[in-house]
């Protein structure tokens, strides 16, 4: 059984997902909890420029 790096759960099938700029094998929970950091990251960040008055996208 395949174990989920983030979790370190044996889980039946892992997702190559690409998170930070690396590949990690994770969980179908995992990927979920990542993709959810990664679009509050995103959002955060393009809140923090908007408050700057960042133009540069």
């Amino acid at each position: 059984m395949p174990i989920c790096k983030e979790c370190e759960d044996e889980v039946d099938e892992l997702f190559r997902v690409k998170v930070d700029g690396k590949f990690r094998k994770l969980c179908e929970e995992c990927v979920d909890i990542a993709r959810e950091e990664a679009e509050i990251a995103g959002e955060a960040l393009g809140a923090m420029q908007d408050m700057m008055g960042y133009k540069g996208r």
